[in-house]
């Protein structure tokens, strides 16, 4: 089990459940619990002061997200993210994200709109940067004012899901030579579709920035494996 502590934010309006799922899943992402590591109930409990029952609750919802798998008589371990998984994750993200796009095309306000601005002038700030997890944060930053604009809830749960699955990975990624560029050039796009009302362009720039990001994220997994 790793030696750094998984943090829980403690919210008197949320089940436990809940809040140990959120804690461990925010350790998986962050590799504070790292790829091919068993999930042992006992420690996890120990260590987050909580009975095994929501942490099994917690590991089966995982589970079902993809972010651990469970061996028959061996336990539960956190998943390594696959070539396949980066297919599959890509193949829904590009239709939704472009779907997201399009809708905030019709239905962003003026001040939605500026925030995607000022978050387009973030990232061009941080260019030069070698800071690469701030850079990330503010690509999820722009994301979310996007699909906060689409205004479709169940939308907007999806993509947060598949976007997770794979921040361990586009960390990595983000460092790849030319990435973060292209990446802020295909975000101006989007935002100036956005911004002038066309919903079929914001959903093409969306789809094809997506197209290059699962590129970038293939391209990392074969320098990867390679290495080893």
């Amino acid at each position: 089990m790793s030696e750094k502590k998984i943090m829980l934010q403690l919210d008197q309006y949320k089940p436990l459940r809940d809040i140990v799922f959120e804690g461990m899943r925010e350790a998986i992402i962050t590799q504070v619990l790292k790829p091919g590591e068993r999930l042992m109930e006992s420690q996890l409990a120990m260590e987050m002061g909580v009975s095994r029952t929501p942490i099994r609750e917690a590991i089966h919802k995982l589970e079902l997200e993809g972010f651990v798998y469970v061996l028959p008589r061996k336990g539960a371990f956190v998943a390594e993210i696959s070539l396949k998984d980066i297919q599959e994750i890509y193949e829904i993200r590009t239709i939704l994200e472009g779907l997201a796009s399009g809708l905030a095309a019709v239905r962003a306000t003026s001040e939605e709109i500026e925030e995607m601005e000022r978050c387009l002038l973030r990232e061009s700030n941080l260019l030069e940067s070698e800071d690469i997890n701030a850079t990330v944060a503010e690509d999820i930053n722009l994301h979310n004012a996007i699909y906060k604009a689409a205004r479709n809830e169940r939308l907007v749960t999806t993509l947060n899901n598949l976007r997770e699955q794979i921040y361990r990975m586009r960390v990595a990624s983000m460092s790849l030579p030319g990435r973060k560029k292209k990446s802020l050039e295909m975000h101006r796009k989007i935002v100036e579709a956005i911004s002038e009302r066309k919903p079929d362009l914001a959903r093409e720039m969306a789809e094809k920035h997506m197209r290059y990001a699962q590129e970038a994220m293939i391209e990392h997994y074969k320098r990867q494996i390679s290495k080893q």
